[in-house]
């Protein structure tokens, strides 16, 4: 019995400091400086390791291929294809001209330029985490009693703070918004479910230790609007709802996320399909359209990539979201892999898994930038929309502009897309004489 009501002791204060220190100044939109004071001496640690790495890598030891880039492993020639072509049939075929498609095939099989884009971001420095720098290979007895230090803060204090966090904000929510959708629609029903999302979702940035730096604030999008952004993680809505309500747009889940879906549609107007539903493109955009007509309803947040990339480019979105009419509100989201990372290969780990390797990292920081709202010119269609919006987000958040479509993640290269190619190489070769 003593034990029981030990153990009962310490989780009620273990929970009255949760509640005291943490989630109350959250849902007041306060800070007590805890968070402020954690990152300081984070990076302090960081930055002392670092520097610990950089005096063993002085050592003389085997010397590894440095890579050229960041996230290369091959060094490629940009030359476009065009112009190769021209240069190779000045004359009349020879053999050789085939070395120029052997060389790109190596490329392709080495590093392509999708697949890298579903794998983590490669560090520049260790951070105490995963290391995916094979250059990392030092390792000095300072900074691995340091990093074993950090596995028993991050796994005994930080995981189950975090934990608790995330409990408490995911039932805040769902008692939340159950109970203001009781109240009949009116301004104050949508007071109150703009007050329930925001404390929510505060308390779930804490739950992340989350140091989010929001620029441009002006530009946050506006009712009736459509927010548009570049996808990473799942996270990224609890990132964006942080500084402001949204409506969702999704299909259907079962399981703890269906409850919350099924309770959070009660007092904001989000938009959940049906499977069945999301492959009919013109229900979709109907449904889409109507909410957006309605100036008085939350703006519609979409991630038009449909699938989550790594934290370094932007891939094509998907024309649908552009299709529908009205402003958008571009929105750029730049995570620092420094501290942890935010991608989720879905390909690879489940939720679970991805979510306890979010709350078993140092913290999730990140920059968000409001970009000025944007209209579809009369002489644009959408996918020349889309590329334009898109083209804005890869420039503000420093992110590479890929063509692709993620779907490729799961999916091969269309037939139609290859025959394309050969057509146009084709018609180079008859247009240099090389043909004919």
């Amino acid at each position: 019995m003593e034990v029981v009501w030990a153990v009962g002791q310490v989780g009620a204060v273990w929970m009255a400091a949760v509640l005291g220190l943490i989630v109350l100044p959250s849902a007041l939109g306060i800070s007590l400086g805890i968070s402020e004071a954690y990152m300081w001496v984070l990076v302090k640690t960081l930055e002392w390791a670092t520097i610990r790495l950089q005096k063993g890598a002085k050592k003389p030891q085997p010397q590894l291929p440095r890579t050229p880039t960041a996230n290369g492993i091959i060094e490629r020639d940009e030359t476009p294809m065009e112009k190769e072509i021209a240069l190779l049939h000045r004359a009349d075929f020879e053999f050789s001209h085939i070395f120029y498609f052997c060389r790109k095939g190596f490329e392709a099989i080495v590093e392509d330029e999708v697949t890298q884009r579903f794998s983590s971001e490669e560090l520049l420095s260790w951070n105490l985490l995963t290391r995916t720098n094979v250059n990392f290979h030092y390792i000095s007895l300072r900074l691995t009693v340091v990093w074993v230090i950090g596995v028993v803060v991050r796994y005994c204090f930080l995981l189950p703070l975090r934990f608790s966090l995330a409990a408490i904000g995911i039932t805040s929510m769902i008692v939340g918004t159950t109970v203001v959708g009781q109240l009949p629609n009116g301004s104050v029903k949508n007071y109150l479910s703009e007050v329930v999302h925001l404390t929510c979702s505060r308390i779930l940035v804490r739950a992340l230790s989350g140091t989010i730096h929001y620029h441009n604030k002006e530009n946050r999008p506006q009712k009736g609007g459509i927010c548009v952004a570049n996808h990473t993680s799942p996270i990224d809505a609890i990132i964006l709802t942080n500084d402001g309500c949204y409506a969702m747009v999704g299909q259907v889940h079962g399981g703890l996320m269906g409850i919350i879906q099924r309770a959070t549609v009660k007092a904001c107007p989000h938009v959940w399909f049906e499977r069945s539903e999301m492959k009919d493109r013109h229900l979709v955009t109907k449904r889409l359209r109507e909410h957006v007509a309605d100036k008085s309803k939350l703006p519609i947040l979409i991630f038009p990539e449909g699938t989550c990339i790594n934290n370094t480019s932007v891939m094509m979105f998907k024309k649908g979201s552009f299709e529908i009419g009205g402003t958008i509100y571009p929105v750029a989201i730049k995570y620092d892999p420094q501290f942890g990372d935010a991608f989720w290969n879905s390909s690879k780990y489940n939720i679970v898994s991805y979510l306890l390797r979010i709350m078993t990292s140092w913290a999730i920081v990140c920059n968000v930038w409001y970009l000025p709202p944007m209209v579809r010119k009369e002489d644009e269609d959408a996918v020349q929309f889309a590329n334009r919006v898109r083209s804005a987000i890869a420039r503000q958040g420093g992110l590479t502009e890929l063509p692709w479509d993620g779907g490729l993640k799961r999916a091969k290269v269309k037939d139609t897309f290859k025959e394309e190619q050969q057509k146009n190489y084709s018609k180079m070769l008859v247009r240099n004489g090389s043909v004919g």
